[in-house]
Formats: structure tokens, sequence, C-alpha cells
């Protein structure tokens, strides 16, 4: 009777610990985060005010993807994608320069935002997909910075 009650107390002061091991989702992110900063990409969960008008529900706060700009790139923007390849400004116009939106276009479904500051150019993105598609953002921030 005893050794029925060690246990249950031990299994009582253990079970918190097993709350506390990172899910496999977790453990699919740290890893997702950890390749991305050894492609050179910076992260943190940045909080967003999504316009209404944005068809899909994207999180709050959501992944921010970013990396400085080079000096003397001026140009500031921001894209919305609001179904697959199409991107719009925040008045829902179309983006119309060529080489920006091909580049736009090679960026996954579950990127919501593209924009570039002064300072650096970030990517929202749901965090969805292989290594694969994390390469394909940084291919695309590293030649739009």
């Amino acid at each position: 009777m005893t050794v029925w009650i060690v246990v249950s107390i031990l299994v009582v002061v253990l079970s918190p610990w097993a709350w506390l091991r990172p899910s496999r989702r977790q453990n699919g992110l740290i890893a997702l985060r950890m390749e991305a900063r050894r492609m050179g990409l910076a992260m943190q969960l940045a909080p967003q005010q999504w316009p209404h008008w944005l068809g899909q529900e994207p999180p709050d706060p959501c992944p921010q993807y970013h990396r400085p700009r080079r000096n003397g790139q001026a140009a500031c923007w921001s894209y919305w994608q609001v179904e697959p390849g199409n991107w719009v400004n925040q008045w829902r116009e179309p983006c119309d320069d060529e080489s920006l939106l091909k580049q736009l276009r090679s960026l996954p479904f579950g990127v919501f935002k593209v924009e570039a500051d002064k300072q650096m150019i970030a990517v929202y993105w749901n965090e969805r997909g292989e290594i694969s598609v994390l390469q394909d953002i940084a291919t695309v921030l590293k030649s739009l910075a």
C-alpha cells in the first residue's frame, strides 16, 4: 500500500514537468526561427492593425521576419496579399511595379503583408510550411533589401 502512495505522490509532483515541455508545433517553430536566424533574418512578434477588407484573418501579434535595407533605398511602401498572387496597397490599388510584383508573387499565400521603410524590409507570415518556404522568403527579402 505504501508503494502506491509513494508512486502517486511522485506522479503528482512530476506531472507539471510534462506541461513545461514544448509541443511538437512549438518545437517546429523554434527550429524554423533558428533557421531564419542562420539565413540572416531577424524575427519578432509584431502587433498589427489589419485592414478590414483583408480576406484572411491574420494573427495578432503576427510573426514578422525582417532584414535591414541597404543605404540609399529610400522608397517606403506596403502591400497586402488579398488572394494568392494579388498584391494591393492600403487603398486597394494593385501593385504596378512589375519587378516588385514578380518578387511578391514568388511568396507563399501565408504571407499577409510585405512592407519597406527606410531601415528594414519586413514580411508578415503565418509560419506555415517547410524550410523551403522560409528560403523563398529569405531570397525575396534579400533581393528587395
